[in-house]
């Protein structure tokens, strides 16, 4: 298998594996990107650093997941609209911030859920590697992730407490 193949398959391997974690797929289903700009702007930011090595936007086009060749032009037009979409849900929180709609009280169930999803990363990165003290910290990720999961879709509704 060539470089570039096993380049391919270690970038599909990671984004499936992020966009089929139940957190992301609740955060992303409530923010202003699409799956597809998701996935492009994750082989944007990550690719070279799994690669080792600077990538021309052709190859980055070559790592999405579908199945049919993505031309360059149509990878960098999806890129720019997420880049757009993340600024723009920026400017959204800074604009809020700035007439006062965050008042401390607000902010609190997110500034708790984001602790929380500090903690459930943080859980991933420091797995053990002993079978016993391995089966309960998976048995602790999985109360944080349900938690989570319950939180992000209580805050998420339109019934939901905050803004």
């Amino acid at each position: 298998m060539g470089r570039n193949m096993k380049l391919k398959e270690n970038v599909q391997t990671w984004i499936n594996g992020s966009l089929n974690d139940p957190i992301v797929g609740i955060l992303s289903k409530n923010s202003h990107l699409t799956k597809t700009q998701l996935e492009t702007l994750l082989i944007d930011l990550l690719a070279e650093g799994l690669s080792g090595k600077q990538l021309k936007y052709d190859e980055k086009a070559q790592l999405r997941l579908t199945k049919a060749r993505i031309s360059r032009g149509a990878f960098n037009r999806t890129l720019a609209q997420a880049k757009e979409n993340v600024i723009k849900s920026i400017y959204t929180v800074l604009l809020l911030g700035y007439l006062g709609i965050f008042e401390d009280t607000t902010l609190d169930p997110y500034l708790e859920i984001s602790n929380k999803l500090h903690t459930y990363l943080e859980a991933y990165k420091h797995m053990p590697n002993k079978d016993e003290e391995l089966d309960n910290q998976l048995k602790v990720i999985e109360m944080v992730r349900q938690e989570l999961e319950t939180s992000l879709k209580q805050l998420s509704s339109p019934s939901g407490r905050a803004v």
